[in-house]
């Protein structure tokens, strides 16, 4: 049973100036930027009392929607990422906790339609520029020499780099990519377009510094760390300059690899936070990032006709320096406990911005929001159907149209762990952070073993998870419980035909649950 959308006239919680029908239907261009571990309270326009200004993503601000209740699937990378693709939660996978490393293979499946695969067949020129961390088939030679598996962070298999990739962006969409396939501290570091590595890389590098490590790994001659975002702005401009004019319009996927270590602001940003921190710095070289797109855009006159998707992949990881931030007083992820990682609002609660001139009124929008959300919302801005096995747990943002509209999110740890939230209550089925904030695993056993099994908080009242009502509410709890179990065995969290996760042996994160 298809999901029906239908552009009418409001979009993001706020009214086209024009209304149109779904033949009229305009096609803007479309470019998602995702940052890395970038904090909640890292944006100006949602930090009143930011140490660090960033102009260009508070002007996005100000001309489209500031979700102020926006949350990442994950508090970890690599989910996320899958999410914002496939419009599905991502513990339906293989990838249950963590993430994927450098030389794992791909995490979306051949057959698993995507919002570039969406936009692909309805007219659209598609594009990845950046950091990929989804997987991808390199051409294995010989398993690592210790037999660790290739997820590990650690395994190093041998590859031949000169044979193409298989089931990576090009596979999954994307007319044109270019990027690497895990993070930026975690090898090969080489760069790939259209499938094939640019380069072979024969040398071994480093990252030398607490904030600037990289993992001992394998290094191509054309890929430099401290270049790596400049690199992926260029190429992005590049693309915008020869697809303006194009009669197609064009998604682009900019998925970029900071503030995330290695912390490396190039030397025109060193310093220039005043926060004595790299990291300050390198939020402002985010900045300048997205201020390169949007100048573009003005320059080759397409800036009202493009919608812009910013957000990061999480909140701020605890190797920013979290403690000597806030020393400066700047709150990286605003008033919510926790970190990347976390299931605590931390973890997952971000800064979430659209805009498209003209066309959507500025405003500040409390509507609950998921990264999953990106592949409806799409669909509903171009008034386009899509399968009932694809995008699972994706809602649209827009308003005015019969698309039904987020009630409640499922939050997960890098541990696997659960939350659920609905209206004003969340429920953390997990001990302490179930990440890496104290208290977590590794705490002290006699304090972590003390610690209740599950925690309920208002978070209309109580934001900053400190009161859990856990004792008086436990009604709430089994209900929640409830909820939660069906939406993961239902397979999808939107109305249709039930689906089936990709299980993959035990599931233990959900005993906690039961």
């Amino acid at each position: 049973m298809p999901i029906k959308t239908i552009l009418q006239i409001a979009v993001f919680s706020v009214v086209f100036f024009s209304c149109q029908t779904k033949e009229e239907t305009i096609k803007p261009n479309i470019i998602y930027i995702l940052a890395d571990d970038l904090g909640y309270g890292d944006v100006s326009a949602y930090n009143e009392n930011s140490k660090i200004k960033t102009p260009y993503i508070d002007a996005l601000a100000s001309d489209g929607i500031l979700f102020t209740d926006a949350h990442t699937s994950s508090a970890v990378c690599t989910p996320t990422r899958y999410s914002i693709l496939t419009g599905r939660y991502n513990w339906r996978t293989r990838l249950k906790s963590g993430v994927v490393s450098g030389y794992s293979k791909s995490l979306i499946k051949p057959n698993r339609t995507t919002v570039a695969d969406l936009l692909k067949n309805n007219g659209y020129n598609t594009a990845f520029i950046g950091k990929w961390h989804l997987g991808w088939d390199w051409e294995i030679t010989q398993p690592d020499s210790s037999n660790l598996d290739i997820d590990n962070l650690r395994a190093r298999p041998e590859v031949d780099f000169t044979k193409p990739i298989k089931n990576g962006p090009n596979t999954h969409g994307f007319d044109y990519s270019f990027g690497f396939c895990g993070s930026l501290d975690m090898p090969p570091y080489v760069w790939v377009e259209n499938d094939t590595p640019t380069d072979v890389p024969i040398k071994i590098t480093k990252g030398k510094s607490r904030q600037g490590t990289w993992r001992e790994g394998l290094t191509a001659d054309d890929f430099s760390h401290e270049q790596t975002l400049p690199e992926i702005a260029k190429r992005t401009v590049n693309y915008i300059n020869e697809n303006a004019s194009n009669d197609k319009p064009f998604f682009v996927y900019m998925p970029l690899p900071a503030p995330h270590t290695p912390i490396l602001p190039t030397k025109e940003f060193q310093g220039k936070s005043g926060l004595d921190n790299p990291y300050g710095d390198f939020v402002l070289m985010v900045d300048w990032v997205v201020g390169e797109v949007t100048k573009a855009l003005e320059i080759k006159g397409v800036s009202e006709n493009t919608l812009i998707v910013f957000t990061s992949d999480n909140g701020c990881s605890p190797t920013a320096n979290i403690k000597q931030l806030k020393s400066k007083g700047h709150y990286p992820n605003y008033e919510f406990i926790g970190t990347k990682a976390d299931i605590f609002e931390g973890g997952h609660r971000v800064p979430y911005i659209m805009t498209w001139k003209n066309n959507i009124q500025p405003d500040k929008s409390e509507q609950l929001v998921c990264t999953t959300d990106f592949f409806a919302t799409v669909a509903d801005v171009l008034g386009v159907d899509f399968d009932d096995n694809v995008a699972e747990d994706s809602f649209s943002h827009l308003t005015n149209s019969d698309a039904p509209k987020r009630k409640s999110i499922i939050h997960h740890s890098v541990r696997g762990e659960f939350a659920y939230r609905s209206g004003d209550w969340k429920v953390n089925f997990c001990k302490g952070s179930g990440g890496w904030s104290y208290p977590n695993i590794n705490t002290k056993k006699s304090i972590y073993d003390s610690l209740p099994n599950v925690q309920l908080y208002n978070i209309k009242n109580d934001v900053a998870e400190t009161n859990n009502l856990q004792a008086k509410y436990p009604g709430i709890i089994d209900a929640y419980r409830e909820d939660l179990l069906k939406i993961i065995d239902d397979g999808r969290s939107t109305v249709g035909e039930k689906q089936l996760n990709d299980t993959y042996g035990e599931w233990k994160q959900l005993e906690n649950i039961k």
